[in-house]
């Protein structure tokens, strides 16, 4: 669930508005203990500058010296980092893992059209699912290494077998590999779309929620009845912010297209019409703010409407981490939320 890819943005709108190629680094495959998994991405600029990792920093600094060979020839390289030596004193302590990675360096800027990443900054606005494939492997003469094949390519070069695994990617949360023996191997790369959070309230303890998950580049919709807390400014980093009351939240947003939502807006009365109003949805987690006896209250005020909720309801919201500020309790949130994506997380909602 997670997406390297809003970490990157800041620095190709940059480098991309004054005109600048960059180079992107793919973690194309690894063995043993590493920092990162296959698919993720790093920017290098022309001067060094890199946005993304793919180690804890020790490699980026070699490859940013490979990638200014590739952003001036424009020929795309793979190069091959193995840890796995723990006499290595360059690498081996300095990574501090033991594993191997296979990176591809390609060429990002005008002359390319700013693809792959132009494609994927478009989707990714738009919150749409997408893949692209890079010759990572080529025998043939017309498929150089580090080549983009975009979703919808009108193109011959490549069998009906390649675009439709393409079209497969799409809906992948991995990337994977297409071969044509003997010719070349695609790196299928989907994009990884950010978990999308409703908060439901805004009061003074939701702004470090909003921080604190932008940071992690989701996006976050914050809903409040007040019109003085439902304001825009107090929410910069928010996607959207809605003033709308609880029975009207289903006209106002579409609960399908989120992750998780919290209920937090300090009104007992308010929370509760929030819940019914989320017995009816299939929002897979629904975190509720409060001790457990006031979250056991309001189940047993919701009667019919509960069954539909205790699965999915998590409260008190967040992680046991021990913290009281808003801060504290915002990390403690974000932290369950991202153990409930993972997998890691079930719902142990209070009797009532």
């Amino acid at each position: 669930m997670e997406s390297c890819l809003g970490a990157l943005l800041p620095l190709l709108a940059r480098e991309r508005a004054a005109g600048r190629a960059t180079a992107l680094a793919v973690l194309l495959s690894t063995v043993g203990s590493t920092y990162q998994r296959p698919g993720t991405l790093l920017l290098i600029a022309a001067n060094g500058e890199y946005a993304g990792l793919l180690s804890g920093g020790c490699l980026e600094g070699d490859l940013a010296e490979h990638a200014r060979a590739v952003i001036d020839s424009g020929d795309a390289r793979q190069v091959t980092y193995d840890l796995r030596n723990p006499d290595d004193l360059v690498w081996g302590l300095g990574a501090g893992c033991e594993g191997a990675m296979q990176v591809l360096l390609l060429r990002v800027g005008p002359l390319e059209h700013w693809q792959p990443l132009a494609h994927f900054a478009e989707a990714f606005a738009a919150h749409t699912p997408t893949a692209v494939g890079l010759i990572a492997e080529s025998h043939d003469a017309r498929l150089a290494l580090g080549s983009v094949m975009l979703p919808g390519d009108a193109t011959d070069t490549l069998a009906t077998a390649a675009r439709a695994a393409l079209e497969s990617a799409r809906g992948s949360a991995a990337p994977s590999w297409f071969e044509e023996p003997g010719r070349c191997r695609l790196f299928l790369l989907p994009l990884a779309l950010p978990p999308r959070v409703l908060v439901l309230g805004a009061g003074p303890d939701a702004a470090p929620l909003v921080r604190l998950a932008a940071e992690l580049h989701w996006k976050v919709t914050v809903l409040d009845h007040r019109p003085a807390w439902a304001v825009p400014a107090r929410f910069p980093a928010a996607e959207r912010v809605v003033q709308a009351r609880p029975e009207t939240l289903l006209e106002c947003v579409d609960p399908s297209t989120f992750d998780a939502t919290v209920v937090m807006t300090h009104q007992i009365e308010m929370d509760r019409e929030y819940l019914r109003v989320l017995s009816a949805t299939r929002l897979p987690y629904i975190g509720l703010l409060g001790p457990p006896a006031r979250a056991a209250r309001l189940l047993g005020e919701l009667a019919a409407h509960a069954s539909a909720l205790r699965e999915r309801l998590h409260a008190p919201v967040g992680l046991n981490l021990g913290g009281r500020s808003a801060e504290a309790i915002a990390v403690s949130i974000v932290a369950e939320i991202l153990a409930f994506l993972h997998g890691r997380l079930k719902a142990a909602a209070p009797s009532g």
